[in-house]
């Protein structure tokens, strides 16, 4: 396309989409049916560049209306924000989500990645694509999230309002059904489906869910709900942090960074304003618990923001989620919806003259938005590409001001730690991992779902609890960033220093156990193909290392012992270029799968 404005012009259903983001064009320059007079001038500067933000949501707008985004509608988003169309397309371009070719209003998203792979996702793909006629394109997805029900199957009907429908566990029949007829697809499993321990009384973070209704703000308040934020009102800020601190709370999300010095160093920071971002785009394979979380219990996290918001000083928060992720938008829009309504977000929360509101943008299917500069660029309305470091977030973030981000799982922990007190928390799990985590277990287990243990307790009683099938060959452990373990160390503890310690890592959570039955080198194929789809392309080390690991991984496919030798030593080779030069983690972690699937388990002796 030509990258300036040109002479294409949005169809009335295009412009129909903008115009209820933006509301009307005020003047001929962005867009309005009026004289030439006003095109002599045009709002620039501060204005224009405040509007920046809003790229994300108007191609999301368009997309959703339409199936896809035409020339004609990008240029007509541009002038309503000023954006130069060459910018603009770069962001387009940048999210698997979005097309800039005619498609078919409906895609069917059929994940294909690490667990549904295992479950025959390859099989599934053929079926439908031999069953759905022209009127749907089929789209083979990174994961979709819904490991515990794989293979899985996201359908999306463009329209007004777009309309989405998830099969899973899908088979051709269900698939075709949902893309053909969203509205008549069977309704999705509850979330407490995910959770094999709903009800438990020993459960902390995952107690609320399957058993109170996600929908109501009072059955939320009857059980619990609320009593954490009320505490913090009475601690204040200070408070609530050195409980935090106390509690040794450090992130979820892998890099296990103390949350009470992230936010203290937020708070103390003196430019203003402060942001608060939710980092709800988990994208890692095999990872889903954030998402069971915000389908089961969503008022858990519009409170847990509402109280890391109000210990940092922010009054604004994102809530970045994936775009995957249909029925947490539903829920999270309804939650939020009613917490302003009630009093518990807007300009007086609970009467205690304090201001937060929570505002949700949705991602477009990139794993790269899931580190936290990448995600700040994201909603900035740039290419979601990692910035460098220093300065950090909590000096320079969002917007260029402090800005605090953790993820889901991480924020709602510090609900039990209000309410039990720092010194209980601390007393779950061990010295340096402390509190319950959450581990997402997929693949060859009799229950797959979400399970919560207090750290320290090993893999196999995890395993134990999941059902682990005979002829167990190995364990991914952390996701496709993450690390393989062997059958037989299954003694291994699950926490931070324990993972570590045995030469793998924990990450976000992630735990797929594979039988004999998959086969490796396939998994670390699709493993490198992954990561090559999801680098952002900005530093060289992993832009062209993840394609040289895809191409020796092909290469080797079908060989081994001394036929596979150079090889491997190529693949070490990269490795350490990508590990050691990488701006961010992805580039930095794309190597550990497939070094560990070499060392520990012989992949290709």
């Amino acid at each position: 396309m030509d990258l300036h404005f040109g002479d294409s012009k949005p169809t009335d259903d295009e412009r129909a989409a903008v115009d209820a983001l933006l509301g009307p064009p005020e003047s001929s320059w962005e867009g309005a049916d009026r004289s030439d007079a006003d095109l002599r001038w045009a709002r620039g500067g501060r204005e224009a560049r405040d509007r920046r933000d809003l790229l994300l949501p108007g191609l999301h707008a368009i997309n959703d209306r339409i199936g896809w985004i035409s020339e004609g509608a990008l240029d007509y988003l541009c002038r309503r924000l000023t954006v130069p169309p060459a910018e603009a397309y770069g962001v387009a371009t940048f999210y698997a989500m979005f097309s800039v070719k005619p498609r078919p209003a409906t895609v069917l998203h059929v994940c294909t990645d690490l667990a549904c792979a295992a479950a025959g996702a390859s099989e599934l793909c053929a079926g439908i694509e031999a069953s759905l006629g022209p009127g749907v394109h089929v789209e083979r997805s990174p994961c979709l999230g819904l490991c515990e029900r794989a293979p899985a199957a996201l359908a999306i009907k463009a329209g007004d309002p777009v309309r989405t429908a998830v099969s899973a566990p899908a088979t051709v029949h269900d698939a075709v059904l949902a893309a053909s007829t969203p509205d008549s697809a069977p309704e999705e499993p509850s979330a407490a489906m995910a959770v094999p321990q709903a009800g438990g009384d020993e459960l902390v973070l995952l107690k609320r869910v399957g058993v109170v209704d996600p929908t109501s703000l009072d059955d939320y308040r009857a059980h619990g709900g609320y009593t954490a934020l009320r505490r913090a009102f009475e601690l204040g800020p200070a408070g609530v942090i050195r409980e935090v601190t106390d509690s040794g709370l450090v992130g979820r999300g892998g890099a296990a960074f103390p949350t009470g010095r992230k936010w203290q160093a937020t708070a103390s920071q003196p430019d203003h304003p402060h942001y608060l971002v939710c980092n709800a785009d988990e994208s890692e394979p095999g990872t889903f618990k954030d998402r069971v979380i915000m389908e089961g219990d969503p008022y858990a996290l519009v409170e847990a923001m509402t109280i890391a918001a109000y210990a940092t000083g922010a009054h604004k928060g994102y809530l970045y989620l994936r775009g995957e992720y249909p029925r947490a938008l539903h829920r999270l829009e309804h939650a939020i919806a009613q917490a302003r309504a009630r009093g518990f977000l807007g300009e007086d929360v609970l009467g205690q003259g304090y201001a937060f509101d929570i505002e949700i943008r949705r991602g477009a299917g990139a794993y790269i938005c899931g580190e936290e500069t990448a995600l700040f660029n994201s909603i900035e309305g740039y290419r979601g590409e990692p910035r460098s470091k220093p300065p950090f977030p909590v000096e320079k973030g969002l917007f260029g001001k402090p800005t605090v981000e953790n993820n889901v799982e991480t924020l709602v922990n510090v609900l039990p730690i209000l309410t039990m007190g720092a010194p209980a928390y601390a007393a779950i799990g061990t010295a340096k991992s402390t509190g319950p985590k959450l581990f997402c277990v997929s693949g060859s287990v009799a229950r797959p779902g979400i399970y919560e243990l207090p750290f320290g307790a090993t893999l196999g009683e995890l395993l134990e609890l999941a059902g682990v099938r005979d002829r167990l060959r190995a364990v991914l452990l952390g996701g496709a960033a993450g690390g393989f373990v062997r059958a037989d160390e299954l003694d291994i503890p699950l926490t931070f220093e324990g993972t570590r310690e045995a030469g793998t890592t924990l990450g976000s959570g992630v735990v797929m156990a594979f039988d004999d039955t998959v086969p490796l080198p396939r998994l670390l194929l699709r493993i490198a193909e992954f990561f090559r789809d999801e680098s952002c392309g900005q530093c060289v080390p992993c832009r062209v290392g993840t394609v040289r690991q895809e191409e020796a991984l092909h290469r080797i496919a079908e060989r081994t012992g001394a036929a596979a030798a150079d090889d491997i030593a190529l693949l070490r080779e990269v490795g350490r270029a990508m590990r050691d030069a990488s701006i961010c983690g992805l580039g930095q972690t794309a190597w550990n799968a497939v070094e560990s699937a070499i060392d520990r388990l012989g992949a290709y002796e």
